[in-house]
């Protein structure tokens, strides 16, 4: 298979699995079983470039964020300072994960039991949920357990940063909209740090053994994953609006299950 046309099928499966809880980096590190393998670096990038494209999707958000006049408003002020938590516990743990010199698993079989879970977790939340209706502020409970819902998807590949930060606030009471919304913008200055620590490191830093990044590839599948990324935000955001998260919890399951069957 051309390796153009690999960068592509991957950039596909990572706008479509960025902010949807079923693991991006999981699908990527299962998908290049089979296909040629991309650098830490390609695969951070791609993600960023899904990130980026979902910005529009939250303009009123947005407009809080990056007009400091309205920074003066108490709630907006609150809001903003929780958002700072979650990303600034996220950076610490990063920190430590990267100072231990570890990285993510090349076999199939974590990124799996991650998968298993994570999907079982979201089937059992939901069915407690039932029939509850969650509430829209976010606490600074929420804001501490969504920065460790990052550090641990980081941690085991296959959880799914989404994933599991949306799980966590949707355990401490918090509506799916609202858990979806904060889990979103956290991600946003959590994937552009990782991304620009990478490129940073790539270029000034470069391991002595690794081959050079071929960076027209690396655009490539960013344009292609940023395309998808925005499609499928847009779709999410209307679906859980009237819908759980129970099928993404079986449909995790059921594909770290099959992986797990084959890996026998």
């Amino acid at each position: 298979m051309p390796e153009w046309l690999a960068v592509i099928i991957l950039g596909i499966i990572e706008g479509i699995t960025e902010f949807l809880p079923i693991s991006s980096t999981g699908h990527l590190l299962l998908v290049e079983q089979y296909l040629p393998r991309q650098s830490d670096l390609f695969n951070v990038v791609i993600q960023a470039g899904a990130v980026l494209a979902v910005i529009p999707l939250f303009p009123e958000r947005i407009a809080q964020i990056i007009q400091v006049k309205r920074w003066r408003d108490p709630a907006i002020q609150d809001y903003l300072l929780k958002l700072a938590l979650a990303f600034g516990l996220t950076c610490v743990g990063g920190f430590l994960w990267d100072k231990w010199g570890k990285s993510l698993p090349e076999e199939a079989t974590p990124v799996a039991l991650a998968l298993f879970i994570g999907g079982l977790g979201f089937v059992a939340v939901e069915m407690w949920l039932k029939n509850r209706s969650g509430n829209q502020n976010i606490t600074w409970t929420i804001a501490v357990a969504v920065g460790v819902g990052q550090i641990l998807a980081a941690i085991f590949p296959g959880l799914s940063r989404s994933g599991a930060t949306i799980l966590l606030a949707l355990l401490l009471g918090l509506s799916r909209p609202a858990a979806t919304e904060f889990s979103f913008l956290v991600g946003i200055p959590t994937m552009l740090a990782a991304s620009s620590l990478k490129i940073f490191k790539a270029l000034h830093h470069p391991p002595q053994d690794a081959s050079p990044e071929n960076w027209s590839l690396v655009v490539l599948g960013t344009l292609v994953s940023a395309a998808v990324s925005f499609v499928v935000v847009k779709w999410l955001l209307r679906f859980i609006q009237t819908h759980t998260f129970t099928w993404f919890g079986w449909y995790r399951m059921a594909l770290g299950g099959l992986v797990l069957w084959l890996g026998r």
